[in-house]
């Protein structure tokens, strides 16, 4: 059974949701844009047999509060945002993080960096990079002389046209308000193959209030990344058929990831709505080989061998 509350997040209130057994281990879910929580629904049902899932609409989507202001969607809020849920409803436990998209990308913050990175156990990523990691991989590819990685960097400066079109003003809220709020679950039919179970209400307002992720983090964090490092293993999960996150945005994950294990899965980026019962046993397999800490052999094939870390830096050491 779902038990919903609100909790006060870094100024906002943000609405919550819990699955399963208190005493069980936890998974936590942090859904992307233009979605809310509610994109998780079909994988934490699956995962409430054996987990306590938690999953909330991050600040601007669903039923949380929806600050007026870009800065107030900065990355360093919205780690505090998810800091703050699972002390409330976490208190002093660690847990397995598990984001998609822009849920991801905020992931990634925790993940590199205190106060919780010492209570995150593993964490699953899937269609959103480290922004910091892809300004490195951004200038390696600027820099370098081949044409494969110059190749690779046109490639997905295509992919996300979107991105940048998000930066003027008035033009996507005002999409998202007369357009695309109504016609999101046809485009998702046409696009994705993908019918949603329920229709999400607040689909408009997510497209429109959702903006602000990108204007407020995406520009300074690509041009002056910094150094982050994760210390727990991660699970990353590539959908083949992505149109927006492109796989070879990965290609040097390794570099700040000690303990990296990678999948590959037939789909869209819509994975959580698309394929649940797949994703929901991906992330079962991965939290419980590194709860036991003896992955076993079908797990531990999947692990990528760690390269050198980048000039002049040292990678922490992983499980």
């Amino acid at each position: 059974m779902a038990t919903p509350q609100h909790i006060q997040g870094c100024g906002v209130q943000l609405f919550t949701t819990t699955r399963g057994h208190p005493e069980a281990p936890a998974v936590v879910l942090v859904h992307g844009y233009p979605d809310n929580q509610q994109v998780w629904d079909g994988v934490a049902e699956r995962l409430a047999r054996n987990w306590y899932v938690v999953t909330y609409d991050v600040r601007g989507a669903g039923l949380s509060d929806r600050p007026a202001r870009t800065r107030d969607y900065r990355l360093s809020l919205l780690a505090r945002d998810l800091e703050a849920v699972v002390d409330a409803l976490l208190p002093g436990r660690r847990f397995h993080l598990v984001a998609h998209d822009w849920g991801s990308i905020q992931g990634w913050e925790s993940v590199t960096g205190r106060p919780l990175q010492d209570r995150i156990a593993s964490y699953t990523t899937l269609s959103g990079p480290c922004l910091d990691h892809v300004g490195y991989w951004m200038r390696d590819r600027v820099k370098s002389l081949s044409p494969d990685r110059a190749g690779q960097l046109l490639k997905q400066l295509g992919s996300s046209w979107y991105i940048f079109a998000f930066q003027l003003p008035w033009l996507a809220p005002t999409l998202w308000d007369t357009l695309l709020g109504t016609r999101w679950p046809a485009y998702l039919k046409a696009s994705e193959g993908i019918t949603e179970a329920s229709p999400n209400p607040h689909r408009g307002a997510d497209g429109r209030d959702g903006i602000r992720l990108y204007r407020a983090n995406m520009l300074p964090r690509l041009l002056s990344p910094r150094v982050r490092y994760a210390r727990c293993p991660v699970q990353l999960i590539v959908p083949t058929q992505d149109r927006y996150v492109g796989a070879q945005l990965f290609e040097d994950l390794h570099e700040w990831v000690p303990a990296l294990y990678r999948r590959e899965i037939d789909a869209g980026h819509w994975v959580p709505l698309s394929q649940p019962d797949t994703l929901a046993r991906f992330i079962d397999e991965f939290a419980r080989g590194m709860e036991s800490g003896q992955p076993d052999a079908s797990l531990a094939s999947l692990r990528v061998t760690t390269l050198n870390a980048p000039t002049g830096q040292s990678a922490p050491a992983g499980a």
